[in-house]
């Protein structure tokens, strides 16, 4: 497939659903756990390709709070290989200018994991060339819910009153209140949904899927989800009229809508 070369607006925050590790397997009659190593390359494709292109963040979607329930086997399989990704790759995410942070409910991992997240938290802290962020152990209800918690508890202690929360106060308490919302939502695999990820911030991004299995998943799908993205018309609710005049106005904003 011939994509055109990309000269649109680039998104500044990508998030991903990275999906089709086990089927990538299943078809070569391999165990799960070689598809999940293959997905980890995967991975390291993704952030080449935004460090090149001047994405500022990408979030990729790890492990949700419901894959706790698979099979023990792969579960511990896939410990395995995010404890050795820690091990592995930090120092050259670090080297690269990467800033390194999980979001997710981090008591149901081991002491030893929790304990190299937040090394490889504070050793690239400082860095600002891309955000990588993984949810692991996370879930877009499980998210709102602990904002919604810590609203909860501040309007208990006379900190805020409950006429005070609307949007702006719950979403600066949601996972990744920092960053810009995700501009573009991919999702490998083939399946047509969201899958309980990032449930309040992708209210605004564009969505686009793909049959190709996340091991399989490259360079070429990702100058086309791009090309996609370029072609859309981001209103927000406004008029495309209403968009059309902004962005006469201050050119710059058709890279950041």
């Amino acid at each position: 497939m011939n994509i055109p070369s990309q000269t649109g607006p680039v998104p500044r925050h990508i998030a991903v659903i990275m999906d089709g590790n086990g089927r990538w397997a299943a078809r070569r009659k391999r165990p799960r756990a070689i598809g999940h190593r293959a997905g980890a390359r995967t991975v390291n494709v993704c952030i080449d390709f935004c460090l090149e292109r001047g994405v500022e963040a990408l979030t990729l979607f790890a492990f949700s709070s419901e894959n706790w329930g698979r099979p023990d086997e792969e579960v511990g399989a896939l410990m395995k290989l995010f404890l050795g990704a820690l091990d592995r790759e930090v120092g050259e995410l670090h080297r690269r200018g990467v800033r390194l942070r999980f979001i997710g409910e981090r008591s149901r991992f081991s002491e030893a994991i929790r304990q190299r997240m937040a090394a490889a938290e504070a050793q690239t802290a400082g860095n600002a060339r891309l955000s990588l962020n993984v949810a692991a152990s996370y879930g877009g209800r499980q998210d709102i819910a602990m904002a919604a918690r810590a609203l909860a508890e501040d309007v208990a202690a006379g900190r805020l009153k409950a006429d005070d929360i609307d949007e702006t106060t719950l979403g600066a308490r949601v996972a990744l209140a920092d960053l810009p919302a995700p501009d573009l939502f991919i999702r490998t695999g083939g399946d047509l949904r969201v899958s309980n990820f990032l449930l309040w911030q992708l209210a605004y991004t564009e969505l686009w899927f793909t049959e190709t299995l996340w091991p399989e998943f490259g360079v070429e799908e990702l100058e086309q989800a791009l090309h996609v993205y370029a072609s859309r018309e981001r209103r927000f609710g406004l008029t495309g009229e209403q968009i059309a005049a902004t962005q006469a106005a201050s050119p710059m904003e058709g890279r950041h809508p």
